[in-house]
């Protein structure tokens, strides 16, 4: 397949090109960056040398001839008209923004005070989360790439809201991430003096990932969800832990069960003990571990990824994979870097 990737130079996109650059199936024909247009790679992450590719300037008209699949790695608002233009070609696309994330545009709108570009696309986009939407996802012509925390959260709470074990309300998940979360850029509270040996949350009550782990989480539910979600922020390049309480009386037999439907999934392991962010970080992998609290009815989950692979390029690359007939897993077997 022939394969463009626009917005090549942030975190998820560098993330995006080096998985691809490895994948036996695809060719590289368009690097797309504005501001690095005309430069190599190289010229920007020095790592890409043994395999290097010129940066491009966007046109639409020569990607549509060229590519097969495009990825869009884009901010929010900005990947909306670049996706339509797209759309109206042969081409199938993969964005990674959150503009085609969501089935309703007044919640994008609420959520991202922004007003939504291509609403007449929201219908046609699948939600790309392989373990909830696969089948839906090896049809689409439009895929909306789930953000990082919500991959973390939706992983470890829809099995057991579908089955009905956990309580509906009350649900809190308390999620921290690596730098790498916040994209490439020099804004003050990531310089290296700010985050070094400090540990915050930010975004209390009003993170925009909040909706979005909402309106999947009451399709599992077959109910409407509302939850706290709190995002922490790391002094660690990469990885997510969530750490997620919501009140039960089921069994651990039940919850064991509940959770087998993951025992196929190449990609989420749960796991006896809890996991960290070290077993998971350089991978595609969801680990989910879990304890009942018996003495307050509570069940508690950790669920971990590397944002941009799991949370970003690596759930992208698993996309095309579906949608493409590939082996679902080609590219994305790395087996992560503990150290």
């Amino acid at each position: 397949m022939n394969i463009s990737v626009i917005g090549a130079t942030g975190y998820a996109g560098a993330e995006l090109m080096r998985i691809l650059s490895s994948h036996k199936e695809v060719d590289i024909k368009h690097a797309i960056s504005k501001s690095f247009a005309g430069q190599k790679m190289s010229d920007i992450y020095e790592s890409f040398l043994a395999c290097d590719y010129t940066l491009e300037a966007l046109d639409i008209d020569a990607i549509c001839a060229d590519s097969d699949i495009v990825f869009t790695c884009l901010p929010h608002g900005t990947s909306a008209d670049v996706v339509s233009r797209l759309y109206e070609s042969k081409a199938r696309v993969i964005d990674l923004s959150a503009d085609f994330r969501y089935y309703d545009a007044a919640l994008y709108e609420k959520w991202y005070n922004t007003k939504h570009g291509a609403k007449h696309l929201l219908e046609q986009s699948v939600y790309g989360m392989p373990e909830l939407y696969r089948e839906q996802i090896k049809g689409a012509k439009l895929i909306g790439v789930p953000g990082c925390y919500p991959t973390s959260a939706i992983l470890a709470l829809a099995p057991l809201l579908a089955a009905g074990l956990i309580e509906s309300s009350g649900i809190i998940v308390d999620s921290k991430s690596g730098t790498t979360g916040a994209g490439r850029s020099t804004k003050l509270p990531l310089l290296f003096c700010e985050v070094d040996e400090n540990f915050k949350a930010y975004g209390l009550a009003t993170h925009r990932h909040t909706s979005e782990i909402e309106q999947e989480l009451s399709i599992a539910a077959d109910s409407e969800i509302t939850l706290s979600f709190t995002p922490h922020l790391l002094p660690i390049k990469r990885g997510i832990l969530s750490t997620i309480y919501a009140n039960t009386t089921a069994s651990e037999e039940q919850i064991s069960k509940a959770y087998e439907v993951y025992n196929d999934e190449p990609f989420v392991q749960v796991v006896d003990g809890l996991p960290e962010i070290k077993h998971v970080a350089g991978s595609n992998n969801c680990a989910i571990g879990y304890k009942i609290d018996k003495r307050l009815n509570r069940i508690i989950i950790v669920s971990c990824i590397d944002n941009l692979i799991k949370g970003a390029a690596g759930q992208a690359v698993q996309n095309m994979n579906l949608m493409c007939g590939f082996d679902e897993t080609e590219g994305l077997n790395q087996i992560g870097w503990y150290l």
